[in-house]
């Protein structure tokens, strides 16, 4: 039996990587011991799911589950973008120093192990690595020079994983995910948090608030995409990837006035009104400085694929989770 170990299965992306795995297990093999880990969880694990309750940032957390010896690994642990540059000293804790502890205990696995332990990692970063000055397309030989506290923290994060992985203590990747929309559940601390609400609000009869102009032009990808990206990540040859690490996931361009009009042809003039325009500054200020297009035919040519126009996001939404919002 696999055993995979899921840091961050409480939110919302692990929620939606437990529901893959439970349905098509992994590379079709569906044998699989899965262990949940995170702060907290909103109700209790399926049948045969081990739910583990702690703080990946304190010294030890990490190394008592990584001795169990998991064979497939993922980080989804994190503060999201908007606490992360409110709390500095908090996002540094939770978005690096928690990534170190891990990749020590599996290090230090390793070695007890006699160097025949090296699980498979898959690691969720993000577009936030990246700072303007933007080319009108980012591919994956663009710079990482990110412009905000939570996009450092990845990039160091990548960083690390890079360099672990290269000395042979385990197998790792880190895919860079798109902003993930549409978000099931209430708004988060995340800047992006009303790509989502602008969309789900509306579907749900409430009131969203906009704090941007329509312009905005942003990198998109559904839930479903990410939980999809995740499991092929573990099938991957890493051969392939020639020691550069970090991918790029494929995803949707298209600005917020985009979004509007597919929410209009989904469900009309009255969600659309539903919205409402409220500038904040500092939101304006962190949106700014994010990518807005990327060039993935490295990561299309390994496999992974996303949606191809908004309207298709908004109804995987409304398919998996309108019902639950």
């Amino acid at each position: 039996m696999r055993q995979v170990l899921i840091f961050g299965g409480g939110g919302m992306v692990g929620q939606k990587l437990l529901s893959r795995l439970m349905a098509d297990g992994l590379n079709g093999d569906r044998d699989l011991q899965i262990t949940l880990h995170d702060l907290a969880f909103a109700g209790s694990a399926p049948d045969g799911v081990v739910q583990v309750t702690g703080d990946l940032a304190q010294t030890g957390a990490a190394a008592a589950l990584i001795q169990a010896r998991p064979d497939v690994i993922f980080d989804l642990a994190s503060i999201v973008s908007g606490e992360a540059e409110r709390d500095f000293d908090k996002g540094w804790q939770v978005n690096m120093f928690a990534m170190w502890h891990l990749l020590s205990a599996i290090k230090a696995e390793h070695a007890a192990s006699g160097g025949t332990y090296c699980p498979r990692l898959v690691f969720t970063s993000s577009i936030a690595v990246f700072g303007g000055p933007y080319p009108d397309k980012i591919d994956d030989t663009f710079l990482s020079a990110p412009q905000t506290s939570y996009g450092a923290q990845k990039a160091v994060s990548e960083a690390m994983l890079s360099d672990f992985s290269r000395k042979g203590f385990l197998e790792g990747i880190s895919i860079r995910l798109p902003t993930i929309t549409v978000r099931p559940g209430k708004p988060n601390l995340a800047a992006s948090s009303f790509f989502s609400s602008i969309i789900r609000e509306p579907l749900n009869g409430q009131t969203a608030i906009l704090p941007v102009p329509d312009t905005v032009r942003h990198w998109h990808a559904s839930p479903r995409s990410a939980a999809g990206f995740l499991t092929h990540a573990t099938t991957l040859d890493l051969g392939r990837l020639e020691g550069r690490r970090a991918l790029n996931m494929p995803g949707l361009s298209c600005t917020v006035a985009e979004q509007i009009e597919a929410l209009r042809r989904a469900a009309g003039q009255s969600a659309v009104d539903l919205i409402r325009h409220e500038p904040d500054p500092e939101i304006m200020r962190i949106v700014e400085g994010w990518p807005r297009d990327f060039d993935t035919v490295r990561a299309h040519d390994l496999g992974f694929v996303a949606e191809r126009s908004y309207d298709e996001i908004i109804a995987v939404y409304m398919a998996d989770d309108m019902d639950g919002a």
